[in-house]
């Protein structure tokens, strides 16, 4: 069982007994994603609202069926790119905190492969947010996915766009107010 404290601290029981670790706001990792502490480490008692989104390894692409996907990350750096993220949405939407994880090494079919989560005191700012934030994850963050298929695999693109480019930050903007 796990329980997120109002500081972002998760209780874990364990053996019998807990531990508490702190859930980090931007994690890459190989472990199982849990979006509800994801949401639950940027809520705040100011918050009007919390939007999540969880991205999850569907059984089909491009008239395939798939599978499952292996992600590879540069985490330091993918960490770095979070954080601009959420900076980037502070800026855009006053009062916007933001958390996003990442998986990386096999997910399988139905499983979380990426979770976001936007806290703001007004539910417009936490939709966009969030929306924006899975846009830019999509254009600049360095992780790649490699599907496997029946019948083969495939590198899926990954990030393309510098994150210093205006261009595309304003591309996922639109995105996210549409």
């Amino acid at each position: 069982m796990r329980r997120v404290s109002e500081a972002g601290t998760v209780r874990s029981t364990i053996s019998g007994g807990y531990t508490d670790q702190m859930l980090g706001p931007f994690q890459v990792t190989a472990a199982a994603l849990d979006p509800a502490a994801v949401g639950a480490a940027v809520a705040r008692s100011g918050d009007g609202a919390v939007s999540t989104f969880v991205g999850l390894v569907r059984d089909h692409n491009a008239g395939r069926r798939v599978l499952w996907l292996d992600y590879e990350a540069f985490a330091p750096l993918a960490v770095k790119t979070f954080e601009q993220i959420a900076a980037e949405a502070a800026g855009t939407w006053p009062g916007a905190r933001m958390a996003i994880h990442h998986r990386t090494g096999r997910v399988a079919i139905g499983e979380a492969s990426v979770a976001i989560a936007a806290a703001s005191p007004h539910r417009a700012h936490a939709f966009a947010a969030c929306r924006y934030a899975i846009e830019r994850v999509k254009q600049i963050a360095p992780i790649w996915k490699h599907e496997h298929f029946q019948g083969g695999d495939i590198w899926i693109e990954g990030a393309t766009a510098d994150p210093s480019d205006d261009g595309a930050r304003l591309a996922a903007l639109e995105r996210a107010c549409a």
